[in-house]
């Protein structure tokens, strides 16, 4: 039986709050039109910027939050694009031979609490972008069934198995990728040196906020291990800093980049990220502690994944706390509507299969879900996806009125 009080969920409602909720946290015009552009352009990139709006709905209808039992850490913003290749490795080894890893790469919403939670947004994620894919309708269910097989697996081995050949493909692309490709992409050649490219991706900080942001990564390098901290020196010597234009449902949070000396030269530099860390977006939910705080990420990523990115840490700035970690060259993400069909399958499975095993690993003890109880997260996600689409459809045209 599906929820018997869906009606009490009115699109239009969910997207009025949504634009009034980006308003009020997005600091300039320019941001807010920014994020909208990027809201609008799709039911699925309208999911991905509103997290927030997927527990208000949860709260509003019980019934669609129910589901297998089991608590854990879970990342609290699932969904198709949090997936990814990153490196696991310390500034001791910048050797190309260094493994690469693709698994989980966002635990900014991480809370500990019902990890089913976890699988209801990912599945609802899968819904709305097979619908981008041209399948038919029962292609866009079987698209989510895979995935939700995949979770029952990880969930139960704590393995997602071996990687499909499109993101082994993905795996041997990203680890050939340089430092200086990572500098050329987001820098420029000064009279002065490499310099952040200054525009919609690299915005310019005030000047107290250039020397608070330079004395917040001081903050974070002090805290390094010693042997790390020493063995290189003046690497961590800042050479640039700027507010960073990234994410969707992240934009309006305090993001600045870095740009340390690293290894010297033109070609030498190494890129840092700071995020600025607030309650996770599903914290009604949560068992505990679930405050603002990188803490809390931290926690939570070392706890679930099997190769933590081990340079993460965090600082402070201004009484915000903030979640560094080095950008890699090696990072990147499927392109899930541009795989061939046969491979589409395989990898929706193993993305699920990872999602499982991350919940394994991040609950003292996970029980095995059954296949039939399970399936009251897609029975409910499908309702969900139909929600975001309509809601999707009315913010579209509330951003364009507002805007104009």
């Amino acid at each position: 039986m599906g929820p018997s009080r869906r009606d009490f969920l009115d699109p239009a409602q969910l997207a009025q709050k949504q634009l009034a909720r980006d308003l009020r946290e997005v600091s300039s015009r320019w941001l807010w039109q920014h994020k909208c552009e990027r809201m609008a352009a799709s039911p699925f990139d309208f999911l991905r910027g509103s997290a927030p709006l997927f527990y208000a709905a949860l709260r509003k209808v019980p019934e669609l939050a129910v589901g297998p039992e089991g608590d854990g850490w879970l990342t609290g913003d699932l969904h198709l694009e949090n997936f990814g290749v990153y490196r696991p490795q310390s500034l001791l080894d910048e050797s190309k031979s260094e493994a690469v890893a693709f698994d989980v790469n966002d635990f900014d919403d991480a809370f500990f609490g019902p990890q089913r939670l976890d699988v209801l947004r990912l599945l609802t994620s899968t819904l709305l972008a097979a619908r981008t894919w041209g399948l038919p309708a029962l292609g866009v269910r079987a698209a989510a069934e895979a995935v939700l097989d995949g979770v029952l697996v990880g969930r139960a081995t704590g393995r997602a198995g071996r990687a499909p050949e499109a993101v082994v493909a993905l795996l041997e692309r990203a680890a050939t990728r340089t430092r200086r490709q990572l500098l050329d992409a987001r820098t420029e050649h000064t009279a002065q040196g490499r310099r952040f490219s200054r525009g919609p991706r690299y915005r310019p900080l005030s000047r107290a906020l250039h020397r608070r942001a330079v004395a917040a990564f001081a903050r974070y390098v002090a805290e390094l291990p010693r042997g790390v901290r020493g063995h290189h020196g003046e690497a961590w010597d800042v050479v640039d800093v700027a507010f960073h234009v990234a994410g969707t449902g992240s934009l309006g949070v305090l993001r600045i980049a870095v740009l340390v000396a690293g290894k010297g030269g033109p070609d030498g530099g190494w890129i840092f990220d700071m995020k600025e860390e607030d309650e996770p977006s599903g914290r009604a939910f949560a068992m505990g502690n679930a405050g603002p705080g990188a803490g809390r990420v931290l926690k939570a990523l070392r706890k679930c994944l099997a190769s933590p990115p081990r340079m993460a840490g965090r600082t402070e700035l201004a009484g915000r706390s903030l979640l560094v970690r080095r950008l890699m060259p090696q990072e990147d993400r499927l392109s899930l509507d541009q795989l061939p069909a046969s491979q589409r399958a395989p990898v929706l499975r193993y993305l699920g299969a990872l999602s499982g095993a991350l919940h394994r690993r991040g609950a003292k003890r996970a029980p095995r879900w059954k296949a039939a109880e399970a399936s009251v997260l897609l029975h409910n996600a499908v309702t969900l996806a139909g929600l975001y689409e309509a809601a999707a459809l009315h913010y579209a045209a509330l951003a364009r009125e507002t805007a104009g």
